[in-house]
């Protein structure tokens, strides 16, 4: 399964965030012992920089999240057409909407989100990040006893 790991998620496991870290710890684990392949938009990864630098006051530390961030997870492009697509979206947060055109146009399966909410009318599966655990452990399970 290929899915994009929403900036939030992200954010959950590097500042420990309560009561969010339990799933998003999950899902590194899952994704570094290879039982999804998870991806990261080229606009997340800014994001994710500017919200680092800002908890660490510190350029290298912030990159050194960056690099480990990126030998985790793969990354995806944001291109001309997912700006314009998004912009006659029927998703209203912009950004939400970008992330679902980048992620149709990369065949991904899924995106993973604590803001299920702002993806209601997105044409992919969205799930939460306790769902999204549940689904892949039970899969994982199931393989084992098959």
């Amino acid at each position: 399964m290929r899915v994009v790991i929403d900036t939030c998620m992200i954010v959950d496991a590097l500042q420990a965030r309560e009561p969010f870290y339990q799933d998003a710890q999950s899902i590194f684990l899952l994704c570094a012992n290879q039982q999804f392949e998870g991806f990261l938009t080229a606009k997340s990864i800014t994001d994710i920089y500017h919200l680092t630098h800002r908890q660490t006051h510190s350029d290298q530390a912030a990159r050194d999240v960056l690099s480990k961030l990126c030998a985790l997870f793969g990354l995806l492009d944001t291109t001309e057409l997912d700006i314009r697509k998004a912009i006659f979206s029927e998703i209203s947060d912009f950004a939400d909407a970008v992330m679902v055109e980048t992620a149709m146009r990369s065949d991904m399966d899924g995106i993973v989100t604590r803001n299920t909410e702002d993806y209601k009318k997105a044409p992919l599966s969205v799930y939460a990040p306790s769902d999204f655990v549940k689904l892949l452990t039970e899969e994982t399970n199931s393989d084992r006893e098959d």
